[in-house]
């Protein structure tokens, strides 16, 4: 097949799926945002890649200004016309399509529909809900109307898509009691690169570079945005000032960063580092100079985001403490994998008896991120995970339908 997969983030895994369908004979260009603020996967070829591997970063000649609700709605427009005219361009036989704002993905799924290229909605959130929640914080009541807009949007993609896949059985039954009714639909759990994420030790260039080998480290690595609770992370470095040997290092850009930032100036803590995103080669090092790798995300979120760091700190083989509702699919699973803690995010001082625990319990920490390996090990096998997909796209391309009969007018890239 001519298969294009669009990955808007430019996540690891998603690349990892591109180069594994094209090892199995399937001619696949990954599209991704180059513009994108945020951690990316290896998105460059690379000498091992097949022939028919193409990486296609689409730029809009300027960073996504994420949080500028009206900038970002003409940026998405702009963006979407490069996709449509790279897939009218190429015309493949499946666009499998993830991470996407929802308006680009009405987009493309008119533009396949219009060429008669089988469509794939890989939901990797519930955006109308995100939306709906970020709108009216920001407008109040008046966002309300707007809100309204991307729920019918979300509608239109889940039903009209030929196949969608949802990350979470908790999405399949969130968008069935909003009544949505998708053709075909499949739940396939994310996952993280084994061969490009792995164990390190402790004392690694990058941890003795950064003087953090000797330290018991507490790590985030990640966005920390809209959804996610930076002042956790904060009250962690203030309630182990008193431990010399600790410190809690967050690598991350964006509004949480910034936040920190603001209030490291009012209060400082000599053990809250800040740094900023690293090279995704040097992703096993950091990750590995950690004790303990942290994730959080905001009782809100936890029905429509799923934070994909944890499976990336399961391949790094250390224990997890994340703050998640227990609902949330990553807290249950970095329980069933007994991989590290899980609590509530409104829970702060319970947030920090665990971590203390952890600081105060090497064979704890040791047993977790066992765990947490041997799960990534059982379960990230991309072999097994590109015939899923594999078998996924052909049904879709199977089920084409016809070309549209309805005018719609060819968008060349701007």
């Amino acid at each position: 097949m001519r298969i294009v997969v669009h990955d808007f983030a430019g996540h690891p895994f998603q690349v990892q799926l591109s180069r594994e369908l094209a090892r199995s004979g399937h001619s696949v260009s990954h599209l991704y945002l180059q513009d994108l603020p945020g951690p990316k996967g290896a998105l460059q070829r690379l000498p091992q890649d097949p022939p028919s591997f193409l990486p296609v970063p689409v730029s809009l000649g300027a960073p996504l200004e994420k949080y500028s609700i009206f900038t970002r709605h003409f940026a998405h427009r702009r963006y979407a016309r490069q996709l449509a005219a790279f897939i009218e361009d190429s015309r493949p036989d499946v666009v499998l399509s993830a991470n996407t704002p929802i308006d680009v993905q009405h987009y493309l799924l008119r533009v396949c529909q219009r060429q008669g290229t089988a469509f794939v909605h890989w939901m990797q959130d519930l955006y109308c809900m995100a939306v709906r929640s970020v709108l009216v914080k920001k407008l109040g009541p008046g966002g309300v109307p707007l809100a309204w807009h991307y729920d019918r949007l979300e509608r239109h993609v889940c039903e009209s898509s030929d196949s969608v896949v949802f990350i979470t059985p908790d999405f399949l039954t969130a968008t069935s009691s909003m009544g949505f009714r998708p053709a075909r639909n499949y739940v396939v759990e994310n996952w993280a690169p084994l061969d490009e994420i792995s164990p390190a030790p402790k004392c690694n260039s990058w941890s003795v570079r950064h003087k953090l080998s000797d330290k018991l480290v507490f790590l985030y690595s990640g966005t920390l945005g809209l959804k996610h609770k930076p002042e956790l992370l904060y009250q962690l470095a203030e309630a182990l000032e008193d431990r010399k040997d600790a410190v809690v290092v967050v690598v991350s850009e964006g509004l949480g960063r910034t936040w920190l930032e603001q209030q490291l100036q009012r209060s400082p803590r000599k053990n809250l580092l800040l740094m900023d995103f690293q090279p995704y080669a040097l992703m096993s090092e950091v990750l590995g100079a950690a004790d303990v790798l942290l994730a959080v995300i905001e009782k809100e979120a936890g029905v429509f985001a799923v934070p994909s760091k944890v499976l990336s700190y399961f391949c790094a083989g250390r224990p997890v403490l994340l703050a998640a509702p227990q609902a949330n699919l990553a807290a249950r699973t970095v329980l069933r994998a007994k991989a590290g803690v899980a609590v509530s995010p409104d829970d702060t001082p319970g947030f920090v008896r665990a971590a203390c625990r952890l600081a105060a319990d090497a064979e704890m920490r040791w047993a977790l991120a066992g765990n947490a390996r041997q799960y990534a090990n059982s379960t990230f096998d991309i072999r097994a995970i590109g015939e899923r997909f594999e078998s996924i796209l052909h049904e879709a391309a199977a089920f084409r339908p016809p070309v549209r009969a309805f005018a719609y007018p060819r968008v060349a890239a701007e």
